[in-house]
Parts: structure tokens; C-alpha cells; sequence
């Protein structure tokens, strides 16, 4: 076995290495090159550029291009670009402004992860006959049996795992992670001592596609329904005023949301039915069950199989946020998630992410999107009531 844990010597294994002109894949693909490997660099164009080209913070943008263009040739290694753009527009960009629509949180780093980077790009690197697809994400990855299993990285502040979840067991016995193992400050001291010039580069921090982070121009544009007016409504049935569109709100939201009250008020649910904001105070807002739809699951065994009492696992709902206490169960074919410790700002469309403890090398099991979640029975009745109202209009 070799570095990568693949049969071998490094000089007879082909590695395709996804380039995005950030600072981790192209240490990724030095280290690769240095180890002995062969090489092949992929860059994917996922949307026109314009004016993210000019953004600091943005990913896949024209600049980050053509940084991996110059990584490639500093380590001498073949680069291809290939153009995404149409899938990545159908899977990702259209998807991202629908869910927000209809009233959801989305997650377009998953989607992406999904669709375009481990399914598209990784039957790209099959057919170019590489025995694995490296990216520059921290997690780490190790056999399991006959399989590999995902861990939470060395770099606890780089954690990577709440956006690969939805990553199929397929795919990660193709993938691998270099960097999983590395703290950032190493990984761009490195990337100074290899001599790149990506080696001070600002991370990525904006969603790709929405370089001045305002991702509601974006949404307007692609459905201009979405600027449709509505009431804010408190959560005991008072009209409090109107707002411009419910894609401007999220859940748990407090600032900004446009209304003079004597008291806290949080976003609590967005009706995009009748396109109503409903607000509330923050205790409105706690959550102990949600409901998950695509899971995906990478622990041992089943989910149908799951004992009657669930599993003990710790759960994460926002990648902010550390992994707190859970049950899993398993009812009626779907994944349903106790958390123990309650969470707020939960919201349909985030992703719930499951492991094995709470440390900083806990196993990921996998985890779903939100489909719905429970509140605490008063807020939950008070909802059921304006729903009510809503639906005999």
C-alpha cells in the first residue's frame, strides 16, 4: 500500500487532484506530485465569473482559475478546465433559489458536493483511469473493513464535515484527503516552501456564485416572484406589518426584520404559501425532534435496523455550531432526529449532520437534509393554529 492506502507504487498510481486555485488543493496536489504520484489537475468553471473575478472571498471565480493554471505549471503537472457551467446552473444555482422560495435555508456547498464535484468530476477522473480523486477539504478518511470511513480533521477549526455528509459511501472509498491530518498555518507554510503562489491567498468564504454575498438580488433575479409582498405576523395571530419577500428572512433571525416591538422578536417560520414572516419570542424557537429527508447513511449496518430505543449519536445542525447530543430513529422509512439538548434557528432545508461522539476525531454516520422539525408543544400549537388560518384564507 502507498500513502493513499491504494496498491501500488506512487509512480503507477494516478491521482486526479480538484484543483479550485485556493491555497489547500494546491498543496494537495504538490505534496501528491513530491510523494511521486501521477498527477492530473482538474479545475471546474461553474458559472460566469463577471464581476466575481474581482472579488476577494469568492471561490471558482476567473482569478482562481487561472491560479490553478500557474500552480500546475510551477509543479508540472497537467491541467485541464472544464466548462460546468449548465450543471452546475441546473444542479446547484436553480435548486439554491427554488428551496429559498418555498421558504427553506439551503445549502449550496452540499449540493455541490453532491452533484457536480463527487459525481460528475469523480466519473471524470474514472474515465481519465485514476485509481482516486483528491480534493483539499479537512477531513480525514480511513479504511473501515472493506470500506473507508469519514473522521472530523485534525484542524477542528477547518471541520469540513458538516458540507460532505451527503457524500455516498461509493464515493468516499474514491476519495481522499490529504490534508485531513494538517493544521492550516502548516498546510500554507508548506505551500510557501513548494513555492506557490496561491500560498497567501484569502480563503473562500462567500457562497461561489453570489460574490457580493447578497444572495436575495440572486434569488430575484432567477425568480422574480420571489419579491412578493406579505404580512409579518406575531405568532399569537397580530399582524405586525409587510415585508418585501420572504427570502429576505431566516429562521432565527432577529435583526433587520423590519418591525418596531416592545419586546425580542426572532423569526419563527416563513409561510411562503401565503407569504407571511412569522415572528416570535426566542422561545418560540427551540426544537427537539426534526425530521430529515435524504439521508445518507455511512455507519456500520443500516438505519433500518437501528434498535427500537434509536441510537446515541451527536447531532449538528449548523456547521457553527458544535455537535450536541441526539437520538436517531428510524420511523416509517425515514431518519427522525431527538436532540437532547434542544437547538434554535433550526430551519427546513439545513443539514443535520450525525457522528459518532462529540471530539475532535468523531466518525461521521452520515445525515439528511431538514424536512421539518417539532417545537416545544406551545409554539408548535400556535403554529398549527396560524396554518390553520392560512389554509381556509
Amino acid at each position: 500500500m502507498n500513502s493513499l492506502d491504494l496498491p501500488g507504487r506512487p509512480q503507477d498510481t494516478r491521482v486526479v487532484v480538484a484543483m479550485s486555485g485556493g491555497v489547500d488543493s494546491s498543496v494537495v496536489a504538490g505534496l501528491l506530485k513530491r510523494e511521486g504520484y501521477d498527477v492530473v489537475g482538474i479545475t471546474l468553471q461553474l458559472y460566469d465569473h463577471g464581476e466575481a473575478a474581482h472579488r476577494a472571498g469568492s471561490c471558482c471565480a476567473g482569478r482562481d482559475i487561472e491560479d490553478a493554471r500557474r500552480v500546475a505549471a510551477t509543479l508540472d503537472v497537467p491541467h485541464y478546465v472544464l466548462n460546468y457551467e449548465k450543471r452546475f446552473r441546473e444542479a446547484v444555482i436553480a435548486p439554491f433559489a427554488a428551496s429559498y422560495l418555498s421558504g427553506e435555508t439551503p445549502i449550496p456547498c452540499v449540493a455541490c458536493n453532491q452533484t457536480v464535484k463527487f459525481a460528475d468530476l469523480l466519473a471524470t477522473a474514472r474515465e481519465l483511469g485514476a485509481d482516486a480523486l483528491a480534493t483539499g477539504h479537512y477531513i480525514r478518511s480511513r479504511a473501515n473493513g472493506a470500506h473507508r470511513a469519514l473522521y472530523r480533521p485534525a484542524d477542528a477549526d477547518r471541520d469540513q464535515s458538516y458540507f460532505l455528509f451527503a457524500t455516498t459511501q461509493e464515493q468516499v472509498d474514491y476519495l481522499r484527503f490529504p490534508l485531513g491530518g494538517m493544521a492550516k498555518n502548516a498546510v500554507r507554510a508548506m505551500a510557501e516552501e513548494m513555492g506557490l503562489s496561491v500560498s497567501g491567498k484569502q480563503d473562500s468564504q462567500d457562497i461561489c456564485f453570489v460574490p457580493q454575498g447578497r444572495y436575495a438580488d440572486i434569488i430575484a433575479r432567477l425568480k422574480p416572484e420571489a419579491a412578493t409582498q406579505g404580512d409579518i405576523v406575531h405568532i399569537d395571530g397580530r399582524t405586525l406589518g409587510r415585508h418585501e419577500g420572504i427570502v429576505n428572512y431566516t429562521i432565527g433571525q432577529r435583526r433587520g426584520i423590519g418591525i418596531a416591538a416592545g419586546e425580542p422578536l426572532y423569526v419563527v417560520e416563513l409561510d411562503a404559501q401565503s407569504a407571511r414572516v412569522i415572528v416570535g419570542p426566542r422561545e418560540a424557537l427551540e426544537t427537539r425532534q426534526v425530521t430529515l429527508r435524504d439521508f445518507n447513511w455511512l455507519g456500520d449496518g443500516a438505519p433500518e435496523t437501528l434498535p427500537a430505543e434509536g441510537m446515541e449519536v451527536f447531532a449538528r445542525v449548523r456547521s457553527t455550531r458544535p455537535p450536541g447530543p441526539a437520538v436517531l430513529h428510524w420511523r416509517d422509512g425515514a431518519a427522525v432526529v431527538e436532540l437532547l439538548d434542544g437547538e434554535t434557528g433550526v430551519a427546513p432545508g439545513q443539514a443535520c449532520v450525525l457522528y459518532s461522539d462529540p471530539g475532535d476525531e468523531a466518525r461521521v454516520y452520515g445525515g439528511g437534509f431538514i424536512e421539518r422539525s417539532r417545537r416545544a408543544d406551545e409554539a408548535e400549537a400556535a403554529l398549527a393554529r396560524l396554518r390553520t388560518v392560512s389554509a381556509h384564507g
